[in-house]
């Protein structure tokens, strides 16, 4: 195995790669020699200086991608013209037109992609999935997650070229609604940023507000936000049903109903990054199935383009 990355998501992957018998991780190449050094001392592999030379030196597997979002795809594609399987964080690229030829490359070099999107595993998602036959048919569903940060941190993930558009940089907020109701006729998003006053590349904050209508008539909406002019954290999941409502509020469930209130059981997301990597090594290795497709994440980047889309023309997008 080969990684790309040596941050939160890349330590999680090699500590899951260590831990399992037929798995060995051979090299990693990260942002700085530094960290790159740091990190091959504590989880094991050789440091090497760019992800072209693990790519090319090295007789991998499969690689792991665990880097910024854009350059998701120009390394995805390397690897799998070398022939190596990959693994890849969500999003599988920042163009839509990319991550369409990416699936259509791996699919001709019989090579495993694979777009991580643990959330779907997650404690919240499947105690929603388990809840949702309780409450009738489904009308409408909100989902907020706002994480304020002051002062908003100099990093890649508040950089629009390296993070993308919010959306499709956090993908999983729409990646939760396609898995749960199905395919979007129509996407309507409002986007707003805050500059620092100096000229740096990084935004203070940003604001995301996206209506979805789907195909079944439920409307939907995702709201996403993160800096320095948000003052109170939130995540909520709400969804209204024709027979009651399920609310998710932070790692708190409740089904309401004619009866009454009823708590759900929200298991804890540890050890997601594990499992996932344990599930693409045993679909390697014994050919089980996966959790996700790579064309059920595309579907999604397409909603989420949609949503670029709309933002940038004040228009109301048809999602074909």
């Amino acid at each position: 195995m080969g990684l790309v990355g040596t941050g939160y998501a890349a330590k999680l992957r090699a500590e899951a790669l260590r831990s399992h018998p037929q798995a060995k991780l051979i090299a990693v190449a990260g942002h700085t020699p530094e960290s790159t050094q740091e990190f091959s001392q504590i989880y094991g592999g050789q440091a090497v200086h760019s992800w072209g030379e693990l790519i090319r030196d090295f007789s991998l597997d499969l690689l792991i991608i665990c880097t910024i979002n854009r350059d998701h795809g120009v390394i995805a594609r390397m690897a799998l013209e070398a022939g190596i399987h990959v693994v890849v964080e969500y999003p599988l690229a920042l163009a839509l037109s990319e991550a369409e030829a990416l699936i259509a490359l791996a699919k001709s070099r019989n090579k495993l992609l694979h777009v991580e999107h643990i959330e779907l595993m997650g404690g919240i998602h499947q105690a929603l999935k388990a809840t949702l036959p309780k409450i009738g048919k489904v009308f409408y569903a909100r989902y907020v997650t706002v994480k304020p940060e002051r002062p908003a941190p100099q990093r890649w993930t508040y950089d629009p070229d390296l993070f993308g558009f919010p959306l499709i940089g956090a993908l999983s907020r729409l990646h939760r609604l396609t898995d749960l109701f199905g395919k979007v006729s129509t996407v309507n998003c409002q986007t707003q940023f805050w500059q620092p006053e100096s000229s740096s590349p990084f935004y203070a904050a940003c604001l995301c507000t996206a209506q979805l209508r789907f195909q079944s008539g439920l409307l939907a909406e995702v709201t996403y936000g993160k800096g320095e002019t948000l003052w109170r954290s939130k995540r909520r999941f709400e969804v209204q049903g024709e027979q009651g409502a399920v609310i998710l509020d932070g790692d708190q469930g409740m089904l309401v109903q004619a009866n009454g209130d009823h708590s759900i059981e929200v298991k804890g997301r540890r050890g997601l990054f594990a499992k996932d990597t344990a599930l693409v090594l045993d679909h390697l290795l014994n050919g089980d199935p996966l959790y996700v497709t790579p064309e059920e994440s595309l579907y999604t980047l397409k909603v989420a383009d949609a949503a670029r889309r709309s933002a940038d023309t004040g228009q109301t997008i048809e999602v074909a």
